[in-house]
């Protein structure tokens, strides 16, 4: 369940569709019904090819679709990947994580549990004389100043 996403649980009918049916449950697959009420999160990553501040982007993908992109697992990296590669974008692009008051957090709340930081690792304290927000290229995390104009991903 996912109480996150305007506090309720969306639910999805299988029945307008044909054919055999399957629910990922516990990281195994089961059969299901076309009559089964399942819930379920859509996770859709856009690339917003406009040059944007951070909270720029921030504002953009909040009015325009859900936020500025989280990521936690390594299926929604190869999402965000797969968007890029079929998009012509600055080198790295704006992802939901902030540094504020000394620690990483994403702008939807989720922790910071998963991580692709590049060869530097996790910035400890980053020059906090500018805001420092975070970006992704196709490969890697690193901290940039939130002043900067860059595109970014939406979910």
């Amino acid at each position: 369940m996912w109480p996150f996403f305007f506090g309720n649980v969306l639910q999805f009918s299988l029945s307008a569709l044909e054919g055999n049916y399957g629910v990922i449950h516990r990281s195994r697959f089961h059969d299901a019904t076309p009559f089964d009420h399942k819930p379920f999160f859509c996770y859709s990553p856009t690339v917003v090819r406009e040059r944007k501040t951070w909270e720029e982007a921030v504002e953009y993908c909040r009015e325009h679709r859900t936020d500025l992109a989280s990521v936690a697992s390594e299926t929604e990296v190869a999402l965000i990947r797969t968007e890029l590669g079929k998009n012509d974008t600055t080198g790295d692009v704006w992802i939901g994580l902030h540094f504020f008051s000394g620690e990483w957090l994403w702008v939807d709340g989720q922790t910071l549990a998963y991580e692709v930081w590049g060869c530097e690792g996790r910035p400890a304290c980053p020059d906090t004389s500018n805001a420092v927000c975070n970006a992704s290229s196709k490969h890697a995390w690193q901290a940039h100043n939130c002043e900067e104009r860059l595109h970014f991903v939406c979910y």
